[in-house]
């Protein structure tokens, strides 16, 4: 099936109902939806503490270099295959929440021997081995709400994925700061135990429940254990691609705005804090209107237009040197993830809608390979051209987002 047709297909099927209730109804009222929305809060509150922190550990605690912690954030690059290999054996099984729960406790353990690490290259190993498959538990509640929402069709499903986004970005903004007031009040070392506990909690909310029937390859007289070919993932593939080189930009922020406000510009505490902190506001914000903007315009398009408010924030944190100049940086930069976090699991799901749980891993892994390629051409941009002009980078990488969402909208007809 041509991708311009699947598209029409899934659009025609998302139309049945002729009864609209609101998304956030439907949330509470589903126990599927409602266990996910606190699971993948739980699950970024546990990670988003320990993500900013796990650096100093190394160094405080394990004595590594900066440039050894620096290079844990490869380890993320094996994040890619365990999500593959989780997604597909998922589209195979149809048992979505039984390897959500499996992903889950690996997680757990991986932070738990994290925590407890003697040696500087335990951490490293935990992270590429067990750590990798802990982080596809979020991608298989995904696919399950997919699963649950093809079997019940609303017109208000994709505000639905928009709640359980939001979630996961609340737990992203209450995180850092919980983190870091713990392992202040604390140590490192029970902050990580933390981070294992809001990993092995989000198995809670779901309890025992079962993902829906659907129709899997072992349910057929025929199973197919090849997986959707290469041919069938090249769009999927192609978008992702694109959506690294925006996420890209996040790690070169989060790393050297913070020094470039503090060091250069010489911001007092509270001003850098709260030029900081308006980008997640703005992103909750954004994210329910975005669904509904992408009503009327197309929901490629309007990723268009969010990558190039990617560009413009980075336009502005190289050129401005002002605090104006940075809270509009930030307030772009709301805009793109309002845009991206409320729409691209959906989007990932509907260019491979045979294959929803690998599609779900695929796209969000990829925040792993952005990780990684961020903080490779930050550092090297940092060395040579310096703050602010390093931001250019990202601009650089967002204008060829545009330019790449742009081309794929025209050429694979998509229209929703």
């Amino acid at each position: 099936m041509a991708l311009h047709e699947q598209v029409e297909a899934t659009d025609v099927a998302l139309d049945e109902p002729l009864v609209r209730t609101s998304a956030l109804r439907l949330t509470l009222a589903s126990p599927l939806y409602r266990g996910a929305t606190i699971s993948v809060f739980l699950s970024a509150l546990g990670f988003s503490a320990a993500a900013p922190q796990i650096a100093s550990f190394l160094v405080n605690d394990l004595g590594a270099s900066l440039s050894a912690a620096g290079l844990f954030y490869l380890t993320n690059l094996t994040a890619p295959v365990a999500g593959y290999l989780i997604g597909r054996r998922s589209d195979h099984t149809g048992r979505r929440l039984g390897l959500f729960r499996i992903c889950a406790l690996l997680g757990f353990a991986g932070w738990v021997g994290t925590a407890y690490s003697t040696q500087l290259w335990m951490p490293y190993v935990i992270s590429a081995v067990i750590g990798a498959f802990g982080g596809a538990a979020t991608s298989q509640l995904f696919a399950a709400v997919h699963d649950e929402q093809k079997a019940h069709p609303d017109p208000n499903n994709d505000a639905v994925v928009a709640v359980v986004r939001m979630a996961l970005t609340a737990g992203w903004v209450i995180g850092p700061v919980a983190g870091a007031f713990l392992a202040a009040q604390t140590s490192s070392r029970t902050m990580l135990l933390a981070t294992a506990i809001c990993t092995l909690a989000q198995i809670l909310p779901l309890g025992t429940l079962r993902t829906p029937a659907i129709t899997s390859a072992r349910q057929t007289s025929e199973p197919d254990t090849r997986g959707p070919s290469v041919r069938d993932m090249l769009p999927l593939i192609t978008f992702t691609a694109l959506y690294v080189l925006v996420y890209a930009g996040e790690p070169i922020k989060y790393a050297y705005l913070p020094i470039y406000m503090n060091g250069q510009l010489d911001f007092p505490a509270e001003l850098s804090g709260a030029i900081i902190g308006i980008q997640p506001l703005v992103e909750i914000i954004l994210m329910p209107l975005a669904v509904l903007v992408a009503r009327r315009i197309g929901m490629t398009r309007l990723m268009v237009i969010g990558a190039a408010f990617g560009v413009a924030a980075n336009i502005c944190f190289a050129t401005t040197g002002t605090a104006a100049g940075l809270f509009a940086g930030q307030i772009l930069m709301g805009g793109v993830w309002g845009v991206f976090a409320a729409l691209g699991i959906i989007l990932a799901q509907r260019l491979l809608p045979t294959a929803v749980a690998t599609a779900s891993a695929i796209f969000l892994s990829s925040s792993a390979l952005a990780s990684a390629l961020g903080g490779a051409a930050g550092g090297l941009g940092a060395a040579a051209v310096g703050l602010p002009l390093v931001f250019l980078i990202p601009a650089a990488l967002g204008l060829l987002a545009v330019i790449g969402l742009a081309i794929m909208t025209r050429s694979a007809a998509i229209s929703f």
